[in-house]
């Protein structure tokens, strides 16, 4: 049986090539020091584990990902407790140190980073405004949080995709500075 005729409709993705040197060093890091990594994605809805399933050879450390879209997979999947959620909101630095340890320990990585956030154009707040991103890191001896701003309040709104991008990137290059 010939193969399929099979012609490329989009160009590689410009967003994944920028980041290659970045998804290197993460590479050489996990491989050096025989480390695997797991994600929990909610606003990034897969775009991290896409980033870095385009390196060649990512599966040499990379095991996989939970992408817990919803706060029933959230609780269900990655044992978030539902009180936690309820009270604090999904896009928040509990919830995300919690969806971290719950994907840490659902594949058995080494490290976790997890990604919860408020990607628009609707769904803000005030407190909880677009762009707003929490994080979570869990590894050997770390335990972290982090929050950023990725379309400020007094400028005008930053696109999804860009709000998307730019959580990959910090996300990224928070965990090799680790």
């Amino acid at each position: 049986m010939d193969a399929p005729d099979v012609k490329p409709i989009f160009a590689p993705s410009a967003f994944f090539e920028s980041i290659r040197p970045l998804l290197i060093q993460l590479k050489k890091r996990f491989d050096d020091h025989g480390e695997t990594l797991a994600f929990a994605e909610s606003c990034t809805g897969g775009l991290l584990s896409a980033s870095l399933a385009s390196l060649p050879g990512a599966s040499s450390f990379y095991l996989g990902a939970v992408i817990s879209y919803h706060r029933s997979v959230k609780n269900k999947i990655l044992y978030v407790p539902m009180p936690t959620i309820e009270v604090l909101g999904e896009v928040s630095t509990p919830v995300a140190l919690g969806m971290a340890q719950g994907v840490k320990r659902a594949l058995g990585s080494t490290w976790a980073v997890s990604v919860s956030g408020v990607a628009g154009p609707s769904g803000g707040t005030k407190e909880k405004p677009v762009g707003m991103v929490c994080f979570g890191f869990v590894g050997p001896g770390v335990s972290e949080t982090a929050t950023q701003y990725f379309s400020p309040p007094d400028e005008p709104a930053v696109s999804r995709e860009l709000i998307q991008q730019n959580s990959v990137v910090f996300a990224l290059e928070t965990l090799l500075g680790f």
